[in-house]
């Protein structure tokens, strides 16, 4: 029995990681009760490099379950790829141990039926960064010939440097060499974007992000969402997820992506820091709510105003010890005064922009 009935109603794909623990199937079920449009899960342990096979039971099991509760696994299901596989690494003995886990990961999908895979890029390390980008879109396209119809989607990161995917770029220069492009999508993190520097906390800085990323990617290789508050400031480079309303991003930018008709048939995947998987249920249950305020009647939903209030005040604590220890970072690493007034006054603006809301939403 369910403990969030799932909307029929939501024109969108609004959905949670969830756990698969004691078995894949049981992510099905565990989707299902909390409400899932959508779901991710991890295909085998994230902590081992080598988990057992699938049973032709379980394999069933999870089938009939999805079939069940109305999941269609092409397209409902984006099951995330292990943390530590890097296929960027110049490494070739590590690189090759994650190719095996990737491909491991693509021929359980192929088993499940699952036609999305999501995965971090990796890194370059210490490797020549556009040759290490080549190194991984040989892989991919190897791992692409060795499959069937599974579509690798590379996900968007907080980190700079060497870290593959913080910069739109990357991901471009990645699907220029993929051979089969109908093979290669991408999935846009929330929390990950305004970690690296695009803002995207208002109507105007939303639009200009999806934008530069047609300009750049292409919307059409945009294939999935993982959404999360952002518990470090605009520009911080720190992979800190938080829940939504209570981050540096605040609850306005979620109400303007359930009003993004642009989303609608593709899964929008919440990974935000939960204790229990009821409050995935509630994050659902807050974006499906979101889906009836339009950009005209937001400023004057009294109930909107005070769920942002509310919610800014939760995560208060964590913004401010996180933008004191960014101040710290700017101030010992910067060259140069313009630079690290720049970078500061970035995390002020953002700070400023969320209490401006919730003056609004006091008023």
């Amino acid at each position: 029995m369910s403990n969030f009935v799932r909307s029929t109603a939501s024109k969108y794909k609004f959905g949670a990681h969830v756990s698969g623990a004691g078995g894949i199937s049981n992510c099905v079920s565990n989707a299902y009760n909390i409400g899932c449009n959508a779901f991710a899960m991890f295909l085998k342990s994230p902590r081992k490099w080598v988990s057992p096979q699938y049973t032709k039971e379980e394999v069933d099991k999870f089938k009939e379950l999805c079939k069940q509760h109305d999941y269609n696994p092409l397209t409902d299901i984006l099951p995330h790829g292990q943390y530590f596989i890097n296929l960027a690494n110049p490494d070739i003995e590590k690189a090759e141990k994650s190719y095996d886990s990737l491909l491991d990961d693509l021929k359980r999908c192929e088993q499940l039926g699952v036609g999305l895979y999501n995965m971090h890029p990796g890194s370059s390390l210490t490797g020549d960064h556009k040759q290490q980008l080549k190194q991984l879109a040989d892989y991919l396209n190897k791992a692409i010939k060795e499959t069937k119809f599974v579509k690798i989607l590379l996900e968007n990161m907080a980190g700079t440097g060497n870290l593959v995917g913080s910069n739109l770029a990357d991901l471009r220069e990645v699907i220029d060499m993929i051979e089969d492009k109908s093979r290669i999508g991408v999935c846009i993190d929330t929390c990950h974007t305004f970690a690296a520097g695009y803002d995207i906390g208002s109507k105007e800085a939303f639009d200009k992000f999806w934008k530069e990323f047609d300009e750049i990617v292409g919307y059409d290789y945009l294939k999935a969402i993982h959404l999360n508050d952002s518990k470090a400031p605009l520009s911080a480079n720190r992979d800190l997820h938080e829940k939504l309303g209570e981050g540096f991003l605040g609850l306005e930018v979620f109400r303007i992506i359930a009003n993004n008709d642009k989303l609608y048939n593709i899964p929008i995947i919440l990974e935000t820091p939960q204790e229990k998987d009821d409050g995935y249920g509630n994050e659902i249950k807050l974006l499906e709510w979101l889906e009836d305020i339009s950009d005209e009647d937001s400023l004057e939903n009294k109930e909107l105003i005070e769920k942002i209030t509310m919610l800014q005040k939760n995560g208060e604590k964590v913004r401010k010890e996180q933008l004191t220890k960014f101040k710290a970072k700017i101030e010992k690493n910067s060259n140069s005064k313009k630079r690290k007034s720049t970078a500061v006054k970035k995390s002020e603006n953002d700070i400023s922009s969320q209490l401006t809301r919730s003056k609004r939403a006091r008023r």
